[in-house]
């Protein structure tokens, strides 16, 4: 009988233990974890993320969010291993990468004008519909457009990029000229022709080796590189318009040549310190290029909504953009999603990226939060009412199409399009309509 209870007792607490160990399995999946309520025991072994980009504030931001993450999810902690590579090395190698199916980290930025190299074919990058679709109604929803084939999201921005102008009021005070009454391209012309008289400085400077000088004012109305359609639309009546009015304010000197050939060269920095020239329009994050960059500028510099085209017209365009991926190679793409959409579609993460790197978040409701009106580098440097300002110009942040062409025609506009038009002053609609035909054949 002793025997007989001996046994069944030994084999109850077999079970017992057997039941113990199972409930503390941390494999589970996450509907069976420890309620919000209960104490998280903080025991669960790191989940290892990969993470590439080209610029290494992006790789800083994340590394801060991996350790708020760590704070709020002590259940299931991440180890975050960012890499900041040359802007070329880091595509080429993503590129190669998911083309032979080795080497391909979890996470990785794509820039823009690079982005449709990876959406050729079936892409090799993991759809993030579910993260992008139940915030949808809360983001800037052309952002996340121009990361998307057949219905499926691909990437999530930084920022919404809206091109904005900045004026060196110092200068324009000297003219007399007040950028509130600057409504219209018509207008800022004029205004340029009083800050020129009146202190031999030029209004603006235009870019010969890059876009930025002209994309935002091809978008703003309505018009693109490419149409919907992916067709290439360079040589349209409005771009050649639009190209032929910065190329009259060379000639009447209005703008010159950015020293250096873009805006993000030494000698144009350099320039600018100097009080070279009376305003630039770029988008909302070269702000962090003042602030670091430029800094005789400081309290010099105010932000404005861009000159529309006629009254009443757009006065600002999605501009530039980094998508950060995940990619199909990676084998914890659930906790990568998670760790994305914490990073960069939650408010705190919008909030963040304002307060580290001065974009303008896509998630636009934060826009009206306190938090983005507290001072920070970048209003002591350009002042208060920054997202003030943006807020009023919500609405008409026009949209740019991205498609198989958009690396190819870039290129071509950086390589030839701005030099030709607007340093050896050739015939815009001539230019145009050749480089048109050059990237269609392509």
């Amino acid at each position: 009988m002793r025997k007989s209870l001996f046994t069944v007792l030994s084999l109850l607490l077999t079970l017992m233990l057997a039941l113990t160990a199972c409930s503390g399995n941390n494999n589970e999946p996450a509907a069976s974890k420890p309620a919000a309520s209960e104490a998280p025991k903080g025991n669960s072994k790191p989940t290892k993320i990969v993470f590439w980009t080209f610029q290494e504030l992006h790789q800083k931001f994340y590394e801060g969010m991996a350790a708020k993450w760590n704070e709020q999810n002590p259940d299931k902690p991440i180890e975050f291993e960012g890499t900041t590579f040359p802007y070329d090395d880091m595509h080429n190698k993503l590129l190669v990468a998911l083309q032979t199916g080795v080497g391909a980290p979890d996470m990785s930025d794509i820039e823009i004008s690079k982005f449709a190299n990876y959406l050729k074919g079936q892409p090799q990058l993991a759809p993030l519909n579910d993260i992008v679709e139940p915030e949808l109604n809360n983001l800037v929803k052309s952002r996340f457009d121009i990361y998307a084939k057949d219905g499926q999201y691909y990437g999530v921005d930084y920022h919404v990029g809206a091109a904005v102008i900045y004026y060196n009021k110092e200068l324009l005070d000297k003219a007399g000229v007040n950028a509130d009454d600057i409504k219209t391209w018509a207008d800022y012309k004029t205004a340029g022709k009083k800050v020129l008289d009146a202190t031999g400085v030029p209004m603006t400077t235009l870019e010969t080796t890059e876009h930025w000088s002209l994309w935002p004012l091809i978008a703003q109305q309505d018009g693109d590189f490419l149409g919907a359609d992916g067709g290439v639309t360079l040589d349209s009546d409005v771009n050649i318009k639009t190209v032929q009015y910065l190329q009259d304010l060379v000639k009447e000197k209005i703008a010159v040549g950015t020293p250096g050939g873009f805006h993000h060269s030494e000698e144009y920095w350099a320039f600018m310190n100097k009080g070279g020239a009376a305003s630039i329009w770029m988008p909302m994050w070269y702000m962090g290029r003042f602030i670091d960059n430029m800094p005789e500028l400081k309290g010099k510099i105010i932000i404005k909504p861009m000159p529309a085209w006629t009254d009443g017209g757009a006065r600002s365009a999605g501009m530039g953009g980094t998508g950060t991926v995940i990619t199909q190679q990676s084998k914890v793409q659930e906790i990568a999603k998670q760790f994305l959409a914490f990073s960069k579609l939650s408010k705190e993460g919008n909030i963040e990226i304002w307060k580290q790197l001065g974009f303008d978040p896509i998630r636009s409701e934060v826009w009206e939060l306190p938090e983005l009106n507290e001072p920070n580098k970048f209003t002591d440097y350009f002042g208060e009412g920054i997202f003030k300002m943006l807020s009023e110009v919500k609405s008409e942040i026009k949209p740019v199409n991205i498609g198989e062409k958009t690396p190819s025609i870039i290129d071509a506009v950086k390589r030839s399009v701005m030099f030709r038009t607007l340093n050896d002053l050739e015939d815009p609609a001539k230019v145009l309509k050749e480089v048109a035909e050059e990237v269609r054949k392509q």
